[in-house]
């Protein structure tokens, strides 16, 4: 007997980035196009985690993640906010800024890295005297699954991109493929509600996705926006998905086109 459901997807963008406050950093680091978060950043990331788990009705299930750093602790202190094993949901005061202190439960959230959800690969988006001179961004998964909650990573996933595209890829291409990887991802796990973690263009592609008269003109740090889908489920895990409706969003400035 079918059944239908609805999946819900939540896009973000990555926390505050420590080379817009510390313009030095730059000059010493190995990796200067890879910058981590500044630590307003996180506090921001995990407010922001805290109020999406105080304001949704539905759990979620999966987190992905773009590799670059910035995203990975975006992502670690969500998942920080939504494993919390204590229910602020009654309490008056309901946002810290503190995640050091949290216990969390590491079985409700499951995280991922997914190189489709990295930045975009040209100019536009990565500064020309940080970019690397041979366009290999050499990320280390393993030692950024280091920085995620201990016991949240699922290293059992298959990624949607098995490795970063070209360097230089372009403006449409990068639009195409976030729109690409988030309905990949969604399709992959339709009975289970995700949060995607990537950069200011993937939140921008997905929005007009959604909204096809608007055109985004700002993201904020952790701006975000919901969307969901209707899911009805058949017989041996075969599924028939309707198309995504968007929700609706925090922090991004669009207008009509």
């Amino acid at each position: 007997m079918a059944t239908q459901e609805n999946q819900n997807v939540i896009v973000m963008r990555h926390g505050d980035r420590l080379d817009n406050f510390e313009e030095l950093w730059v000059m010493k680091a190995e990796r200067p196009w890879d910058p981590p978060l500044h630590q307003d950043g996180k506090i921001r990331a995990f407010c922001t985690g805290q109020k999406i788990r105080s304001s949704i009705d539905f759990p979620i299930h999966r987190v992905f993640v773009s590799p670059f750093l910035r995203c990975v602790q975006t992502a670690a202190e969500v998942v920080r906010a939504l494993c919390d094993v204590a229910d602020h949901s009654g309490e008056s005061n309901v946002l810290s800024s503190n995640s050091d202190s949290v216990i969390i439960d590491p079985s409700k959230v499951k995280v991922s890295i997914e190189y489709g959800l990295c930045e975009m690969l040209n100019l536009i988006a990565v500064r020309a005297a940080v970019a690397p001179k041979d366009g290999d961004f050499k990320f280390s998964i393993s030692q950024y699954e280091s920085e995620l909650p201990a016991g949240t990573v699922d290293n059992t996933v298959e990624p949607v991109y098995k490795k970063l595209p070209e360097w230089e890829e372009s403006l449409e291409s990068a639009r195409a493929r976030y729109v690409e990887v988030v309905k990949a991802l969604a399709d992959k796990y339709p009975s289970e509600n995700l949060l995607l973690v990537t950069h200011g263009e993937g939140i921008g592609s997905i929005f007009t996705e959604l909204n096809k008269d608007a055109t985004v003109l700002e993201v904020a740090y952790c701006g975000h926006l919901y969307a969901k889908r209707s899911i009805q489920s058949g017989e041996n895990q075969s599924f028939t998905a309707g198309e995504f409706v968007y929700e609706k969003q925090t922090g991004i400035i669009s207008a009509a086109k």
